[in-house]
């Protein structure tokens, strides 16, 4: 482009110095004139001035682009330099990241931070090796930088935020983080994890629960797993309900799940034992019966000797039909045996005891076939039932 300027320049040189001779009687006549001086000249010289004037300034011109165009290049060599620094710096801490020295990694991290290709990324990075050091203060101060470079992209910065109060135990603070985040990016693998970490520590079990259909559709658990923390959310809910209400409120709180909720093996279990620490061996009774007539389990007829009161009679007709049904086990005679103690029927509670030990010799069974022995004023036999049972407990616990 300069270059066509000044052949322009030139073709108007050579024009004025060609065609003025030949209007040597008619070039005219300027005269510039100032307090000291006066300049006299015709018009062909003072069009040559001008050229010249132009030209000089174009030359300039050129002269002043390359020099600054020089420092521009110096400019960003220097640049490039310290991004290709920064760049082997954070693959170097990195690797001492996965080494586990965080000193190192704050250091690497924070060299050429901002020359970084993502200095939020070493910001983070660098914040969450503060934590596992302790740093408090320069936790803190890495993510107010990481927060001022993210713009409108906080998402990053919020999610560190949280896992870092966590990892602190600031329960509360990260529950208040996880609202808003959950607001932001509901779906979001992290934020959900966050999440379940948060309202598990802080007891927060409706908004557990509230947020497991979004596990379940970006698949964040197996399905074994979302039951799980479903039945460890419900039971939460039942602990709180029985804080709270005590009795009556457990009662009140079961009532108003879903028939789904409430046929659940596990939560009918749960339920059972909740009912029968708040002293309501009725409601109890009745939640073991209905389980076992949709499902025979182990862990419901454990519970039935803990009930106190109850209707005995109807618990015995359940074990007896339990054992038509089901075969001769030895949890079903114990269980009936204890039952049977409890309303003074010795030698049928002796007999249930007996049949148990047939199948297994057990150290407990021996003690309360003995208690019910000694009822029945047969001191011998109870007194070798407690024999047979010690033996068995040394055996089990040898020295």
């Amino acid at each position: 482009m300069i270059m066509l300027k000044v052949l322009l320049l030139f073709i108007v040189l050579i024009a004025g110095i060609v065609v003025g001779p030949m209007m040597a009687g008619h070039q005219g006549y300027v005269l510039i004139q100032t307090d000291n001086y006066n300049v006299e000249t015709s018009v062909t010289g003072l069009v040559i001035m001008l050229v010249l004037f132009l030209l000089a300034f174009l030359i300039i011109e050129w002269l002043l682009r390359r020099i600054f165009r020089t420092g521009s290049r110096t400019h960003g060599w220097f640049i490039g330099r310290k991004s290709s620094r920064a760049r082997k710096q954070t693959k170097a801490a990195l690797l001492k990241l996965a080494e586990g020295d965080y000193l190192q990694v704050e250091k690497l991290l924070m060299r050429n931070a901002d020359h970084a290709d993502q200095p939020v990324v070493n910001y983070l990075l660098a914040a969450e090796a503060a934590q596992q050091r302790g740093d408090d203060f320069r936790t803190k101060q890495y993510l107010e930088r990481a927060a001022e470079i993210a713009d409108t992209n906080q998402l990053p910065v919020d999610i560190t935020r949280v896992r870092i109060q966590l990892a602190r135990n600031e329960d509360h603070a990260a529950r208040h983080g996880i609202d808003h985040l959950l607001e932001v990016a509901p779906r979001h693998p992290e934020v959900l994890r966050l999440a379940e970490q948060a309202f598990l520590r802080t007891g927060a079990y409706s908004a557990l629960l509230d947020i497991l259909p979004a596990m379940r559709k970006i698949q964040l658990h197996d399905e074994q797993q979302l039951q799980d923390l479903q039945q460890r959310s419900t039971i939460g809910l039942m602990n709180q309900a029985m804080s709270e209400g005590g009795s009556e409120g457990l009662r009140q709180w079961w009532k108003n799940q879903s028939r789904k909720t409430r046929q659940e093996l596990t939560l009918q279990i749960a339920m059972a034992e909740h009912l029968i620490q708040c002293d309501d061996p009725d409601t109890a009774q009745q939640i073991i019966v209905d389980g076992l007539k949709r499902q025979y389990d182990e862990r419901l007829i454990l519970l039935m000797p803990r009930i106190k009161a109850g209707n005995p009679d109807q618990l015995e007709k359940i074990l007896r039909q339990l054992l038509k049904q089901h075969g001769s086990t030895p949890l079903l005679h114990s269980t009936l045996g204890q039952l049977l103690m409890k309303h003074g029927e010795w030698q049928q509670a002796v007999d249930a005891f007996r049949a148990a030990l047939e199948i297994r010799p057990d150290a407990y069974d021996y003690a309360w076939c003995a208690d019910a022995l000694d009822r029945l004023h047969l001191p011998d036999e109870a007194t070798h039932m407690r024999r047979e049972g010690l033996l068995l407990t040394l055996q089990s616990n040898p020295q």
